[in-house]
């Protein structure tokens, strides 16, 4: 199951160019109309998926050679949806190594939100207020996300300004460049303004949506359990229970545990290998925990909102 599937991938990338070439020519031919509002969602899907392809090729599941990998990476995170590939895999595989751990994970560091009851304690007065309705801003503050991992990026770039780092930002400054060419093209400048507001926003809204329920309000871990690559791995991770349209639609990663345990491993194979991890975690008395999308939120929300509290 960690061979890599060249098929599923070839037929996954030519979707992908399919969506956008579709995406391109239906803000063209609609053109000068408020109607583009309703062509931004799927705009937004579109975003996500070549996100979702960059973040498989991250962890080299699409392909053997580490440095094709890395070229397809950096032209979807870069070129495709204006993100660095490079902070974006330093970040995530932090992630990886640590999920959920406090000093290590840099995806629950206290920030806009909190994720533990020490983060809520250390903040002033006003953040302590703020925090404390996290809960209710939690989907609003994700439509700021594709700003925010934008912003991220090119400061993660500039700090460092190797031959690396100044192609990837070259490759963010030609997809803003074009992005913004082709819409104020096509739309008058208040029209342009609009759509661009609400793809981001739901681009934003999307890609968060889809990490959301793998970690959020999974428990904290003691020594003996961080210490244990299977526990720490498990015992932070939320399955997504669905189908294929789920699988779809949040891009592999309802297979959180498998995919934790297995980060190379190409999507295609996260469904088969569950059977295989749900029996060993049985057998060696490990819990394994998977619930459906809407649950997953609503014990996020749970999590955020008692945290939130103090």
């Amino acid at each position: 199951m960690l061979e890599r599937r060249p098929g599923s991938y070839a037929r996954r990338l030519a979707a992908a160019v399919a969506m956008c070439a579709v995406a391109v020519a239906a803000l063209v031919l609609i053109g000068n109309s408020w109607w583009q509002l309703a062509l931004a969602p799927y705009w937004a899907v579109v975003s996500t998926q070549l996100g979702f392809l960059g973040h498989d090729a991250g962890h080299r599941q699409i392909y053997t050679s580490r440095h094709a990998n890395y070229v397809l990476g950096v032209v979807l995170a870069n070129l495709g949806v204006g993100f660095s590939y490079g902070w974006w895999v330093d970040k995530h595989n932090r992630h990886h190594a640590h999920p959920n751990d406090e000093d290590k994970d840099p995806d629950v560091g206290a920030g806009a939100l909190v994720f533990f009851a020490r983060q809520t304690q250390a903040s002033g007065r006003v953040a302590r207020l703020f925090y404390r309705y996290q809960a209710w801003g939690f989907f609003p503050l994700l439509m700021l996300e594709a700003l925010n991992l934008r912003v991220a990026s090119i400061r993660y770039l500039l700090a460092d300004r190797t031959r690396a780092h100044m192609r990837e930002l070259l490759l963010i400054s030609v997809h803003i460049a074009g992005y913004l060419a082709l819409v104020f093209a096509v739309l008058p400048p208040g029209k342009a303004l609009a759509f661009i507001a609400v793809h981001q926003a739901l681009f934003g809204l999307y890609l968060g949506c889809s990490f959301a329920p793998n970690h959020k309000g999974m428990p904290e871990l003691t020594p003996e359990q961080e210490a244990d690559f299977l526990r720490r791995q498990v015992l932070t991770s939320r399955n997504v229970r669905g189908h294929w349209l789920t699988d779809y639609a949040l891009g592999g990663l309802n297979y959180q545990i498998e995919h934790h345990l297995f980060p190379s491993m190409p999507r295609a194979n996260l469904r088969h290998a569950q059977h295989i991890v749900r029996r060993f975690c049985a057998t060696n008395h490990v819990s394994y925990l998977e619930t459906s999308l809407i649950a997953s939120y609503a014990q996020g929300l749970r999590h955020l909102d008692t945290v939130g509290r103090g």
